[in-house]
């Protein structure tokens, strides 16, 4: 049974689930901030995974950056792996615009989250039902 990182957990909206990631919304309305988190269990390392897993992972976060990059007009995204504070393995797929508070600097630790407001993940999610395929379960609720 797949255990999301209770720190995850806290901070984030869950979106859905791809075929390997579920699909987590960080809860920071300054910036559209995904998190993608393989569905595998005591993984903290990307070469933890399979051949297989990694390969998927790649064509997920690769897809992902893409479709964010058109649906959210992105000046340029930022794709990481860091696990330093969360070592759950999660990859961050960030859209970033010249006018974002943190522009062009990291936005980790930059400015305190502002949360959403459940119109805003709506509006998120409206956007994101028009443009992911049918690899893609959206959680209802």
């Amino acid at each position: 049974m797949f255990a999301l990182d209770p720190r995850l957990q806290k901070d984030t909206l869950v979106i859905g689930d791809f075929h390997l990631c579920r699909l987590l919304l960080m809860n920071d309305a300054q910036y559209p901030w995904f998190i993608l988190v393989p569905r595998r269990n005591e993984v903290s390392e990307l070469f933890q995974l399979s051949d297989e897993d990694q390969q998927q992972l790649w064509r997920e976060s690769t897809f992902l950056a893409e479709t964010l990059k058109d649906t959210f007009r992105a000046d340029k995204m930022n794709v990481a792996s860091l696990g330093n504070v969360v070592s759950q393995l999660h990859m961050h797929v960030i859209v970033r615009r010249r006018d974002d508070v943190s522009w062009p600097a990291p936005v980790w630790g930059r400015h305190p989250a502002q949360p959403y407001s459940d119109e805003q993940v709506a509006a998120i999610c409206t956007k994101l039902r028009l443009v992911l395929t049918d690899d893609f379960r959206f959680c209802e609720g």
